[in-house]
């Protein structure tokens, strides 16, 4: 008679995400360790008696030379990954205070690289979700009430001119599917003149009849239906979630993140009740890909949401013309 296999044991990792001018540090594995060749952030196994802060800012020493305070380092993204042989949970922080001239200690080659240079076949998998969350936005905006596509275009200029994004989502349910067609070719032009990228809201086929979008923003219904990710790997795509299951379909179907609400009571959903901070903060933990909240939410909520583990917040009111 054999013995049952022992459990796998969960690997807790510090990762720290170490932001210098816009740049990121990074650091190739050596050959001979798991996953040997490829890129990683600095870090490593929490030891016991330490928390994940204490881990990191000895790990960054030892690593890298450079000196961390404590208090700089916030939340990033949590992530737990099954290897096969191998599960970890990657405790992602970042921090922009880090003193001192980095130099690889341990012999390993080390470089600062601009986000968005960077490639997911050149890290491990695992590390997947930490380079989506450091490209996108601390704030997701989307679109409010668009009576026409004239209407939309000017408002949309309005609101770019007071407020510019990185990001929008073109969500506009109220127009007809050839009245889209044309408001995202116009929101589009609009949105490549002020350097924001555009996202579109609604089934794949949108994404397909905009050439130049940065990517698709499925609404649960729509991703609902999904077996694989509809639109290439360059370009963003997001879903609609409401919960855990969902969250995981989403993850399944190679989405690039996730707005999960509403955390608050809103106006515009008046019938449905916020689910509050502790469902926000267990569900993003669960999560496998970054996580914005919405509903009710505002810029001053940005430091409250990442400190419960999601990238930011997503929305209307907080930059949309109202009225």
């Amino acid at each position: 008679m054999t013995d049952a296999a022992a459990p796998i044991r969960e690997v807790h990792v510090a990762v720290a995400v170490i932001i210098r001018d816009g740049r990121v540090l990074i650091a190739r594995r050596p050959d001979h360790t798991h996953q040997g060749g490829l890129l990683e952030f600095p870090g490593g196994k929490v030891e016991p008696g330490e928390t994940v802060q204490q881990a990191l800012v000895r790990e960054i020493a030892e690593e890298t030379g450079l000196v961390v305070p404590e208090v700089s380092l916030e939340p990033l993204i949590g992530i737990r990954h099954d290897y096969g042989d191998k599960r970890v949970f990657l405790d992602v922080w970042r921090t922009t205070a880090a003193a001192g001239e980095a130099v690889g200690c341990e012999g390993q080659p080390i470089a600062w690289v601009a986000p968005e240079e960077l490639q997911d076949d050149q890290f491990p998998a695992a590390n997947r979700p930490i380079i989506r969350a450091l490209r996108l936005p601390p704030a997701l905006a989307i679109t409010g009430t668009i009576t026409s596509v004239d209407h939309g275009a000017t408002s949309l200029q309005a609101a770019l001119a007071q407020q510019e994004q990185s990001l929008i989502v073109l969500r506009a349910p109220e127009l007809a599917s050839d009245v889209y067609r044309e408001m995202a070719r116009q929101a589009l032009a609009v949105c490549q003149d002020s350097g924001t990228g555009l996202i579109v809201h609604g089934a794949p086929a949108r994404f397909a009849d905009t050439p130049g979008a940065a990517g698709l923003h499925l609404p649960w219904r729509e991703a609902a239906n999904l077996v694989s990710r509809p639109v290439p790997s360059q370009v963003w795509l997001g879903v609609s979630c409401h919960s855990a299951g969902e969250l995981a379909h989403a993850v399944k179907i190679g989405a690039d993140y996730a707005t999960l609400g509403p955390l608050r009571a809103t106006t515009t959903h008046p019938g449905a009740e916020g689910f509050g901070w502790d469902a926000f903060r267990a569900l993003t933990a669960a999560a496998q890909i970054p996580v914005f909240g919405l509903g009710g939410l505002n810029p001053e909520d940005i430091d409250r949401v990442r400190n419960e583990g999601g990238q930011g917040i997503a929305g209307i009111r907080f930059w949309w013309p109202q009225g």
